[in-house]
């Protein structure tokens, strides 16, 4: 007998039902900055993307044929936010995926709002994030540790949740990365268990290498956090961010920013600036 559906009560098309991606989460997403018709840090996109396929056991999209269709996609846009998707395609039921294996690339391109910047306020998640090393650092579409989390507050006053992991140490933003100033050093938690290891993330670091600067990655404890000097959010979004209070800790916005932190906000959303390439 043919499958029967009902969406919202409605007697519905089975198709979509058939994605991996719906059932199981299995694939991987980029979310990408476009100006002036470019996608903005596309090698550092492409090479997380890699990364993902090599720990997800997918293989790997034609880079050239998205690049393609990227820039078919955003053709005339002069801001916009672009969501690539690529997944394990399609199976009728069972974790097993099928073989040969058909992935299925998606794009989708949406308005991108002009946003003032602001220095940030931030809270402390309850829910901690899982630890997963073979997941960590990877943009996969099973992001349900960030969603409660998120679920946590609605004021909006608060613009964004720091997630702690199941030992306590800081790992990120819900959706986005950290850095903490102490001094003239950088601190950024490290992603070896769990975590998005975000491109504007890693445009910091290769900055800061190529100007000399050295940027401590290791675990970072809720009391480093409270006695940083200035802390800092990133995503490909937002660029970098300036956090104005955590909880009840105020930062002096008075103290000169990290010249790396300037760096990357001036030219993450440059498209001619390529970042990547190192990693």
């Amino acid at each position: 007998m043919p499958d029967a559906v009902l969406i919202d009560g409605v007697l519905s098309d089975s198709a979509c039902l058939d994605e991996r991606a719906l059932q199981f989460g299995d694939g991987l997403f980029e979310t990408v900055a476009v100006v002036d018709q470019q996608p903005c840090l596309w090698e550092a996109h492409m090479q997380r993307l890699a990364r993902g396929c090599h720990q997800l056991h997918l293989p790997l999209p034609d880079v050239a044929q998205l690049r393609k269709e990227t820039e078919e996609l955003c053709a005339g846009t002069v801001r916009g936010v672009m969501k690539l998707y690529w997944t394990a395609g399609r199976s009728v039921r069972g974790y097993r995926r099928p073989q040969p294996l058909r992935p299925q690339r998606m794009l989708r391109l949406s308005e991108w709002p002009v946003r003032q910047p602001k220095p940030w306020h931030l809270r402390l998640c309850t829910h901690r994030v899982g630890d997963q090393p073979v997941l960590a650092g990877i943009k996969h579409l099973n992001r349900l540790d960030q969603v409660i989390a998120r679920a946590e507050w609605q004021d909006d006053a608060v613009d964004e949740g720091v997630m702690q992991g199941l030992d306590g140490r800081i790992v990120s933003g819900t959706m986005s990365n950290l850095f903490l100033q102490t001094g003239e050093q950088l601190i950024t938690p490290s992603l070896d268990r769990a975590g998005v290891a975000g491109v504007v993330r890693e445009l910091v670091i290769e900055l800061a290498a190529a100007d000399g600067y050295r940027i401590d990655i290791r675990d970072v404890t809720l009391k480093d956090l409270r006695q940083a000097d200035a802390l800092y959010m990133s995503n490909a979004l937002i660029g970098v961010e300036r956090v104005a209070r955590f909880e009840d800790v105020g930062y002096d916005l008075g103290m000169a920013e990290h010249p790396v932190v300037a760096q990357t906000r001036a030219v993450c959303h440059r498209p001619d600036v390529v970042s990547g390439g190192s990693l």
